[in-house]
C-alpha cells in the first residue's frame, strides 16, 4: 500500500492503518501482533517530515484522532488539549479565532499536531515547545498510555525525547497547549518587523490575524506547495556553532546571518550557507535545491528517496569544505 508523504516518493508498505481513538489504536496494535508478528511498525502524521529511501517492509499507522478541548481557563491563559491527528495550521487558525495566542509564527507549517510535538517544529523565533504543556502517547509495544510533562520531553532545537530514545516506541495521541489570552507579537526573527512595516502596520496595532497572514504570505512566496512539487519544507537544521566559530566566519563573511542561541552559542542560517556554496537552484538528477529557498530540497518528478539523499550528501560535503560546518537534516530518513 502506498505511503502518503509530501516528498511524493513512491514508497509502499505492507499495510496502512488509520485510527481515530486511543481504543482504536490499541485494537490496531493487537491486530498487528496477531497478523504481522515480528514486522516493524512506523507511525506517521501527514508524512511531511519523512524521506523514504526504500519501501517500508512493515505496518504504517496514521493518527486520525481529532478534537480541540478547552480544559482550563484563567483571566490570562487557557489550557487546550488537541488530538494528534488535527492539522497544525487548522488548529492555529482555530486558536486565533478563539483568542488563544502563541502559535501564530508557526502558521502554514505542514503536518499534524502529534508530529509537531515529536519534531518540536519552529519558525520565526517560536518553537512548539514554547507553548506545549504535556504530551500523551500510547506504547506501540503494549498499548499502555503515558503522559509526559514538558520538562520530560527533553525539547531542544528540532529535538525531543520522541526523536531520540523513544523514537518508534510511542504514538502521540494528544497534546496539551498553554496559550495566552493576550496577543503579544514575536517579531524578532526572520525580517518580520520589516514585513509588518511593509504591510503598513506597527507592532502596537498588529493583530494576530494580520501577523498570521503576513507569515502565510512570506511562506507562500518562498516555499513550494508540496501538492505541486514534492518537498518536506526546511530540509536542514540551522547549525548552532560556538561564538568563536561564528566570529571567525564573520570576519570572512560580514553579511552572514546569525542569531543568538542557547548557552552563548550562535545560530547560523543553513539556507544562506547552502546558497553561498553554490547550490541554490541546482539539480542533481531529478532532485533539486529550490530556486527561491536553498533550505528546501524538491522532487522535480520521479525522484527516489535515494536521489534526495545523494543531493543532501553533496550539499553537506560542499558546505563543510567551505565553512567547516556539518549540516544536519531536519527530515527523518526511513
Amino acid at each position: 500500500m502506498k505511503i502518503e508523504n509530501t516528498f511524493g516518493i513512491e514508497a509502499q508498505c505492507r499495510e496502512l492503518i488509520t485510527y481515530d481513538s486511543e481504543e482504536a489504536l490499541r485494537q490496531a496494535l493487537a491486530y498487528i501482533r496477531r497478523q504481522y508478528e515480528g514486522l516493524p511498525v512506523l507511525h506517521i502524521g501527514c508524512g511531511s517530515n519523512l524521506l523514504f529511501l526504500n519501501d517500508y517492509n512493515g505496518i504504517v499507522l496514521k493518527s486520525g484522532i481529532k478534537g480541540v478541548h478547552l480544559t482550563d481557563e484563567t483571566e490570562s491563559e487557557v489550557r487546550v488539549e488537541v488530538g494528534a491527528g488535527e492539522v497544525c495550521d487548522d488548529f492555529i487558525a482555530q486558536a486565533i479565532g478563539h483568542g488563544w495566542y502563541g502559535l501564530e509564527n508557526l502558521s502554514l507549517i505542514p503536518g499534524q499536531i502529534g508530529a509537531a510535538a515529536v519534531q518540536n517544529i519552529g519558525a520565526y523565533g517560536v518553537e512548539a515547545c514554547n507553548v506545549i504543556e504535556e504530551v500523551r502517547g500510547i506504547s506501540l509495544k503494549d498499548g499502555i498510555a503515558r503522559t509526559w510533562k514538558k520538562d520530560e520531553c527533553k525539547y531542544g532545537y528540532r529535538q525531543s525525547i520522541f526523536k531520540e530514545e523513544l523514537w518508534g516506541k510511542y504514538a502521540i495521541t494528544r497534546v496539551t497547549f498553554r496559550l495566552s489570552k493576550h496577543f503579544k507579537p514575536n517579531l524578532q526573527y526572520g525580517g518580520l518587523t520589516k514585513a509588518v512595516e511593509q504591510a503598513g502596520l506597527t507592532e502596537d496595532t498588529l493583530t494576530a490575524e494580520q501577523l498570521r497572514q503576513i507569515i502565510i504570505d512570506i511562506r507562500k512566496a518562498k516555499l513550494p506547495d508540496p501538492k505541486e512539487q514534492g518537498n518536506a519544507g526546511s530540509f536542514f537544521k540551522n547549525p548552532i556553532v560556538s561564538k568563536e566559530k561564528a566570529e571567525q566566519l564573520l570576519t570572512q563573511y560580514p553579511a552572514m546571518p546569525n542569531y543568538p542561541a542557547e548557552e552563548g552559542k550562535v545560530k547560523l542560517a543553513a539556507g544562506w550557507l547552502i546558497e553561498q556554496a553554490g547550490w541554490k537552484g541546482r539539480s542533481l538528477g531529478p532532485a533539486a535545491v529550490h530556486d527561491r529557498q536553498a533550505l528546501v530540497l524538491v522532487n522535480k518528478g520521479g525522484a527516489t528517496g535515494k536521489d534526495i539523499q545523494r543531493l543532501c550528501e553533496a550539499i553537506t560535503k560542499d558546505v563543510n569544505e567551505r565553512f567547516g560546518i556539518e549540516l544536519s537534516p531536519e527530515v527523518n530518513f526511513i
